[in-house]
């Protein structure tokens, strides 16, 4: 059928009762005439333009109609139209060289053909991701120009902007709009007396504001917006940036600069991040201002520099990469001249780890720090502090893997800091391990260790070097309603130890010590009823035999062995030392029962109780230095338990009883409560009896650890909520660490205060407070306070991220 077809001068006027009028037109290319109103580049572009500009409604009844006359088999065999689901909204973007309709209506339409048209009522005309909408709407075809006067908006790639009146060039999608009010497809908006859109999705605003906030009330001024002479936003780049720009926050200005650039989205970008002010008993005021660097999507670096009124000015810079085959960081904090000290300060950490291909990996931990006191007086920015490291790790390594063979080589040294006593440092160490699992039903593995210790002379210990091996070889049986595991171990070693000059001490040792073990345990499984819920209950009781018979170790020295803690894991093993130094001798029986409730419905484990204890046949009498050896008869036992209570309750205890003295030599409790979103209570309490002498201390010095641990989230306000954290010294009546925070999360733009004390040493402690102002849609925060409240409290939840919509979202 023609497209003349019922073409008519007098078809252009709707009928009587006539109230929407829908066009389409096909547009072939033309070139288009130069318009004053654009700059000197639109004159030198040539668009697409419509060869016709309109189709009478009357035109369009006789396209329909002949289209109907033979319907597609598909659709006459399903007896009418079919329609067609997507799972989501596609973006189909235009190939080169291909052209779509444009989609005209409105109430009542005049126009010449070929000449030019008019709409008016509700107008409108749409092609591909454009829109231009108004009370009338006109088109010239010789300059492809729609223009909408009255209540205008006019859209293109998601990017609205309403104003009073609105110019679209339908074949080009480019336009401009004066005195307009825009709201962009990432969510920012504001106020220009001019914009001009390109369909290559860049914006650019004369004389404007931009936001990111969402202001509801009309007139309403935002919480923070910029100001300037220009803007320009880069749609493809997700980038902003803004000429001669005044940043004000609640009507206040506080940065001004000839140039500013921020994101249009939560992508990655390069720029600063939301600075942190501190107040510090040791560092005076302090304000961090981090800029941040997007290098690439796999590296990126963040300089910080830190001003602080007692010490001076301090750079600190992160640098992090990642590729296929390796991957690390690099952290530097320097102080040229510390204010307080006279001398250079510093601390760097340098972490890589890398394949170098057929199995081998490689891997650095490096960390240097330029005196005993500069974690005290500096700290760790915003993170949450209960204490101060002294020991710092230096280390590097190789390590292989090959079929059931493992090795590693590797350096490891230490920096320990004043008062903490040095520790043995491991120059080299090469291990080997050989693991063969399920042969014939058989489990063996063989770890074989060299190490060559070495520690400062001025402490008097002696060096030595040490070769270890420890073949195992254990036949385990795994059934859904008991296991038995028999297992069988030896403890080889040789020590060639180099005393201070003058010492009578053996200097070759060797020791030889065989061990056997056997692990058995039942499951029992009954359904239970319990409040109305169905559940399954489990009585799980377990026995752990273990001998081990008497070597003299007391020649040996201590390298890098110690006392493991009683607990339940510890019970069942068949070393009471960590490391292999020491081997205690044992003839002992532990006995465990475990119960569970089960939901029966959602498999959700809902209680727990254990108890253990341990029977020692008799006598150990292999100890650490200053140790007491372990009698015949029963430990200590331990019971413990945990419960899901009410949905939103957990409770979790583990004691450690003795018998023979009737006291309580350790208790763990704690109760969570979560009674909803950003809402969490925590009480914790800790008593241990006799803990290891720290620094300083001799074992007679030692006081009980008696401890309460408060801490908690919870909103006042849907917009304000407070933090805290109270840990107490019930023993030394006094607080260990405390911290108190306040955060106010609004639509587009968060602050967040915390105070906080800890101790730095046994004697002296730090007090701070740090403030952050984050503004959401121009920075992000980088040594974010929240950090800092996720550490002090378990279970701390940040406020929601607002989500940068779809240029679907908006859709028109």
């Amino acid at each position: 059928m023609s497209r003349q077809c019922c073409l008519d001068r007098r078809d252009w006027l709707p009928a009587s009762g006539a109230t929407i009028v829908t066009l389409f037109a096909y547009m072939p290319d033309k070139q288009v005439h130069t318009n004053e109103v654009f700059s000197l580049r639109r004159m030198m572009r040539t668009r697409r333009k419509p060869l016709a500009l309109l189709l009478s409604l009357p035109g369009v009844w006789c396209s329909l109609a002949g289209a109907q006359e033979a319907p597609p088999p598909d659709i006459a065999k399903s007896d009418g139209l079919v329609l067609r689901t997507v799972p989501a909204l596609v973006d189909n973007p235009l190939a080169s060289g291909d052209d779509v309709p444009m989609y005209v209506r409105g109430m009542s339409l005049t126009g010449r053909t070929n000449v030019d048209a008019t709409v008016d009522g509700d107008a409108e005309a749409r092609k591909y991701r454009s829109f231009v909408k108004g009370d009338r709407l006109t088109y010239d075809q010789d300059s492809d120009e729609v223009v909408a006067r009255g209540n205008a908006r006019l859209s293109q790639g998601g990017n609205l902007f309403t104003g009073p009146e609105a110019h679209m060039y339908a074949g080009a999608g480019d336009g401009y709009m004066l005195t307009p009010t825009y709201r962009l497809v990432s969510g920012g908006g504001g106020k220009s007396e001019r914009a001009d859109i390109e369909a290559s999705n860049v914006v650019t605003l004369q004389r404007g504001t931009y936001s990111a906030c969402e202001c509801s009330d009309e007139g309403k001024t935002p919480a923070w917006y910029i100001k300037a002479s220009e803007f320009e936003f880069d749609q493809e780049q997700q980038e902003g940036t803004a000429y001669n720009g005044i940043l004000f926050f609640q009507g206040v200005p506080i940065l001004a600069s000839p140039y500013l650039s921020f994101p249009t989205s939560n992508e990655r970008r390069s720029g600063f991040l939301a600075p942190t002010f501190t107040q510090s008993s040791r560092t005076g005021f302090e304000l961090a201002t981090p800029y941040y660097f997007n290098i690439a999507p796999n590296r990126d670096l963040t300089i910080t520099p830190r001003f602080m009124t007692k010490r001076g000015v301090m750079g600190v810079a992160d640098f992090r990469y990642l590729e296929p085959t390796y991957a690390g960081l690099f952290h530097i904090e320097y102080l040229p001249k510390d204010r307080v000290t006279g001398d250079a300060r510093y601390t760097f950490t340098f972490q890589h780890s890398q394949a170098l291909g057929y199995g081998v990996n490689a891997y650095v931990n490096f960390t240097k720090v330029s005196d005993d006191t500069y974690p005290d007086d500096f700290g760790s920015g915003t993170n949450f502090q209960t204490g101060v490291q002294r020991v710092y790790s230096r280390e590097a390594g190789l390590t292989w893997s090959h079929g059931d063979w493992s090795f590693l080589a590797r350096v490891l040294k230490y920096q320990t800091l004043a008062p903490s006593v040095p520790q043995y440092e491991s120059v080299p160490e090469l291990s080997a391990t050989y693991n063969k699992l399920d042969f014939h039903g058989f489990d063996f593995t063989m770890p074989i260790r060299y190490n060559r210790f070495q520690i400062a002379s001025w402490t008097g210990q002696p060096n030595g070097e040490r070769i270890y091996a420890q073949p195992t070889l254990s036949y385990p049986i795994l059934t859904p309603g008991y296991f038995i595991v028999p297992k069988v171990m030896f403890n080889a070693a040789s020590y060639n130890v180099k005393y201070p000059n003058g010492s009578t001490m053996q200097s070759s040792i060797t020791r030889t010590v065989p061990t056997v073990s056997l692990d058995t345990g039942l499951t029992f499984e009954r359904p239970l009823t319990l409040f109305g819920t169905a559940m399954k209950q489990t009585l799980e009781p377990r026995l752990f035999y273990v001998y081990t018979p008497y070597r003299n170790q007391s020649s040996i020295p201590i390298f890098d062995s110690a006392v493991a803690d009683f607990n339940l894991a510890e019970i069942f093993s068949e070393n009471s030392f960590i490391g292999v130094d020491r081997i205690q001798d044992a003839n002992r029986v532990t006995a465990a029962l475990t119960s569970r409730l089960i939901d029966a419905d959602t498999g959700v484990e809902r209680g727990r109780f254990w108890y253990a204890q341990r029977y020692n046949i008799q006598a150990s009498r292999v100890t650490m230095p200053g140790g007491v050896p372990e009698d015949a008869g029963v430990s200590d036992f331990l019971v413990g338990g945990s419960a899901l209570l009410y949905r939103n309750i957990t409770f979790s205890s583990a004691v450690q009883y003795s018998p023979s003295t009737s006291q309580f030599n350790r208790s763990d409790v704690g109760v969570t409560w979560r009674p909803g979103e950003r809402k969490v209570f925590n009480l914790y309490y800790r008593y241990l009896r006799n803990p290891q002498p720290v620094v300083g201390q001799t074992a007679l010095d030692v006081t009980p650890i008696n401890q309460i641990e408060l801490s908690g989230q919870w909103p006042i306000t849907p917009r304000f909520g407070v933090v805290g954290r109270l840990n107490y010294s019930i023993t030394d009546k006094t607080f260990i660490d405390a911290l108190a925070g306040f955060e106010y999360d609004a639509d587009c733009w968060a602050f967040r205060v915390g105070l906080q004390r800890y101790a730095t040493n046994a004697t002296t402690t730090t007090s701070r407070i740090f403030a952050q102002l984050e503004l959401k849609g121009l920075t992000k925060s980088g040594n974010s306070a929240t950090e800092a409240f996720k550490v002090g409290v378990p279970g701390y939840q940040p406020p929601p991220t607002n989500q940068i919509p779809s240029r679907f979202s908006n859709y028109e």
